[in-house]
């Protein structure tokens, strides 16, 4: 059974951090380009950054320089570091494959609100 598990999301005041983990099973994992997407309430789930082969990674330009996606092969494990956090970036995040659609399997995703 295919098995997302999204953790580390909370909330946080603007300016604050945040560091997302995302477990996959193993035959994603390590045969995908790996991705973070969030999906705010009312619009559609977006790409925020997918890391390519471990250390080519691209952002969306909204979150450039101030988020990092990071893997750990050996854990199987999926990062997201999220620095100067805004209230726009208020959702849930969800790890997956990139490319994913919505007719793959998504996990409960983790919900990341950034508030004062």
């Amino acid at each position: 059974q295919v098995q997302l598990v999204e953790s580390g999301g909370g909330l946080v005041q603007p300016g604050g951090s945040l560091r997302l983990s995302c477990v996959a099973p193993t035959n994603i994992f390590t045969a995908s380009v790996m991705a973070w997407y969030r999906q705010a309430p009312g619009n559609r789930r977006e790409l925020v950054a997918h890391i390519i082969n471990g250390v080519a990674a691209n952002y969306a330009d909204a979150v450039k320089g101030r988020f990092t996606i990071s893997r750990d092969n050996a854990k199987n494990t999926l990062y997201l570091q999220m620095n100067n956090l805004k209230p726009e970036d208020t959702a849930i995040y969800y790890c997956n494959k990139w490319p994913a659609s919505g007719a793959d399997y998504w996990g409960q995703g983790t919900q990341v609100t950034v508030s004062s």
